[in-house]
């Protein structure tokens, strides 16, 4: 018989085999992978039906014409080539057929229909695919108001360019969108830019013939209004008005430009002629053939729809990313101007002479320190505070750590130095069970892998002069910079981070006291009910929380921690992901605060909008900046594409140069900012879109930790001499204890 440890191995390995052969991408990377691919192929859909992709715009000037057979040249203008013998046929006396190239249009091809309609006239709407495809209600029009349709390629490129592949894809993309559009085919066909059948040659003749053994009629004209050029309404209707009652193909145009001419001469030309006895005529009843059109059925029929409705839906949701595209843009710039100015504003004040929060504050305050499995960092963290020109008692509360954090920092023997030992229970229980064993009014709080400064627990302490001041944060910065993460994290710090709390400190609604550095004022915790585990963003919600309570939350840029960022790309989502879900529960937990009177109604007008504006939707809208980048490197227009990229990199520069000069950063790191644009960004979107649907989907996260590899030190200066063993007295505010 197995043993039952062998039978479990050998279940799990079975198992994990199992599993390996059953690998699934997980949502995460599924959900934004799948809605990059949608919106590709909607702006491919756009750029094609807008003649931004194959388009081709070139017009070959006259060739020789000794191909072109002498019946055909000297023939009329309707060219039947689908036999071995081409033939031509003229319109008969006394008939015009009016046919109108290059619509429907949105703007003028209703005011040509309508012109027909008042006259009782019909006529030939010879359609580009991409135009039908997008304002197919216009091509239901014509055939409703007893129009005829002729197909004029889909993308109007001049076919004597074209191979023949390409001449049957703009026919049969013609047809797919009038089927869409209409639930029709037609055997009508004008080649673009065609004139006369004289004007055929070497090159063009060709296509015609190809076309004609397709099974089409090729419609050139014999009246030409010259519409195209704008020549002013009299011109246009003597162009069109043919000699001595002979009847004619006039060819007129309802797209391509202002047709405002073409819809006044309309207006008299229809009654002229009328009057001097002419008929205005489908093309197909004109010379007393079989219709045009057959209707399309079946898998056909459906096909045309769905790309009809594929088109349509691209239309709609490229617009709307569009104006989206915008509204980031507009917010983009507006964000960055607000910045500068109210930065300045805040750098100015603090800065200024005899600028003081009220009386010094030099009693003692309470530095907390949560550290789960922190023992690669928290020694240079606890011998940072021990270094402090400020009097502190320093807690390190260890929250169930494995790695024996408590331990080494017991070993460590510094004076003012406690441990207190928990159970496992996440950050929050950590830093509330800290508050209760904390013996002063002040409480500062830092994260496990941070170190202060000597003068950093001074200058965040100081604004508590102010009464009113119920909250300080302090200045994050990045102390692993040397990497690429490092350095666009601390770009983001400078600029993204420390310019922002400026900003929200003047218009008195900062968001977040970071926990790498923030202050609270002990009463104030206590009203609010202390860190609430309501949420992953226990800074975000307890920031919130003090606001609405009517407390002030400042910036002392002074107060300077330099923290380990995640140095890889899995560990930076882990914690971007966490943070960006828990603002995003934060907001959702006070949005009462907007209908709220007092202080909690100042804050939730004014703070929640901007942290949901800035922090949550415009983030999630900014790789549209770079979609759109690289659609128009790729389709044009190139050079103004990439001035308006520059534009806004350019604005995100001259702030970040800014921020950089108001911390006394070195500028060297700026060199990476384009680079992180383009890539750090795309990360924070997946991310954030991540959060999104964890919101959207009920799930939870708990409080995640960060591998650490203590590459941040202590700053200089110098730590008190080690402290004589205590004996644990059994309180558990020194030395080791079960957990509590």
């Amino acid at each position: 018989m197995t043993p039952p440890a062998r039978r479990g191995r050998r279940g799990a390995t079975v198992k994990g085999a199992r599993n390996r052969g059953r690998y699934r991408l997980p949502l995460r990377y599924l959900l934004p992978s799948t809605l990059l691919v949608a919106l590709l192929a909607m702006l491919m859909l756009r750029g094609y039906v807008h003649n931004e992709i194959e388009a081709d715009h070139r017009v070959r000037p006259p060739a020789p014409n000794t191909r072109v057979p002498a019946a055909i040249l000297s023939g009329g203008p309707v060219i039947d080539a689908r036999s071995a013998a081409p033939t031509t046929r003229r319109v008969p006396a006394n008939r015009v057929v009016l046919t109108f190239d290059d619509g429907p249009d949105p703007v003028w091809t209703p005011k040509v229909l309508d012109k027909l309609k008042e006259h009782g006239a019909h006529g030939v709407f010879f359609v580009t695919g991409a135009m039908a495809a997008r304002h197919p209600d216009l091509v239901r029009r014509m055939v409703e108001e007893g129009h005829e349709i002729g197909l004029h390629t889909f993308g109007h490129p001049d076919l004597s360019y074209q191979s023949t592949d390409r001449v049957d894809r703009e026919l049969s993309r013609n047809q797919l969108a009038l089927a869409g559009a209409a639930g029709i085919r037609t055997s009508l066909f004008r080649p673009p830019y065609s004139s006369s059948a004289h004007a055929l040659d070497n090159r063009s003749w060709p296509v015609v013939r190809h076309i004609g053994g397709r099974g089409y009629l090729t419609v050139v004209t014999d009246t030409d209004s010259e519409d195209w050029k704008r020549p002013g309404v009299r011109a246009i209707v003597e162009r069109a008005t043919p000699e001595g009652g002979e009847g004619a193909v006039v060819l007129m145009h309802d797209s391509g430009g202002d047709r405002s001419q073409t819809v006044a001469a309309l207006g008299t030309l229809l009654p002229d002629l009328r009057a001097k006895g002419y008929t205005f005529t489908r093309l197909t009843t004109a010379l007393d053939a079989p219709s045009a059109h057959t209707p399309v059925t079946g898998f056909a029929l459906w096909r045309g729809k769905a790309f009809v409705a594929a088109v349509a839906v691209s239309e709609r949701i490229t617009g709307v990313l569009v104006v989206g595209l915008a509204v980031v843009g507009v917010l983009v710039l507006a964000r960055f101007g607000l910045m500068l100015l109210l930065s300045s504003v805040h750098a100015r004040r603090v800065r200024r002479a005899g600028f003081r929060w009220g009386e010094p504050l030099t009693r003692p305050v309470s530095v907390l320190v949560p550290a789960y499995n922190e023992r690669e960092c928290v020694e240079a963290t606890v011998r940072s505070l021990a270094a402090s020109d400020h009097p502190v008692e320093i807690i390190v509360i260890d929250d169930g750590s494995t790695d024996r954090t408590a331990d080494l920092v017991e070993a460590m023997r510094l004076p003012g130095v406690r441990v207190v030992r928990q159970r496992n229970a996440g950050k929050p229980a950590a830093l509330n069970n800290g508050i209760r064993h904390a013996r002063h009014d002040i409480v500062v709080m830092m994260d496990g892998d941070t170190v202060f400064e000597p003068s950093t627990v001074r200058e965040l302490v100081q604004p508590f002069g102010d009464p009113r001041v119920g909250a300080v944060a302090g200045n994050a910065k990045v102390g692993n910079r040397d990497s690429l993460i490092g350095a666009w994290q601390h770009i983001e710090y400078v600029m993204g981070f420390n310019l922002d709390r400026r900003m929200y400190d003047v218009l008195g609604c900062m968001p977040t006291i970071p926990g790498a550095v923030g202050a609270f004022r002990r009463v104030a915790l206590e009203r609010v009910g202390g860190m609430s585990e309501d949420t992953l963003a226990e800074d975000t919600d307890v920031t919130m929380a003090l606001h609405r309570d009517g407390w002030r939350v400042v910036y002392a840029e002074n107060a300077r921690a330099w923290t380990e960022a995640p140095e890889s790309v899995s560990q930076l989502w882990s914690q971007r992901y966490r943070w960006s879900y828990g603002t995003m529960q934060a907001i959702w937990k006070h949005r009462r605060a907007v209908i709220e009177g007092g202080p909690s109604g100042r804050f939730g007008r004014v703070g929640l909008p901007f942290v949901s504006l800035f922090m949550v939707l415009a983030p999630l809208l900014a790789p549209l900046i770079d979609v759109f980048l690289l659609y128009g490197l790729v389709f044009g227009p190139t050079a103004k594409t990439v001035a308006a990229w520059f534009g806004v990199l350019l604005v995100q520069g001259v702030c970040a140069a800014y921020a950089f000069r108001l911390d006394k950063e070195r500028m060297v790191h700026l060199i990476s900012l384009p680079l992180q644009q383009i890539l750090y960004r795309q990360l924070m979107y997946v991310v954030l879109l991540q959060s999104w649907i964890t919101a959207l989907t009920g799930g939870r996260l708990r409080w995640q930790k960060l591998r650490r590899t203590g590459a941040v030190e202590a700053p200089p200066g110098r730590a008190p001499a080690p402290r004589p063993r205590a004996a644990d007295d059994g309180s558990g505010a020194v030395g080791r204890r079960p957990y509590v």
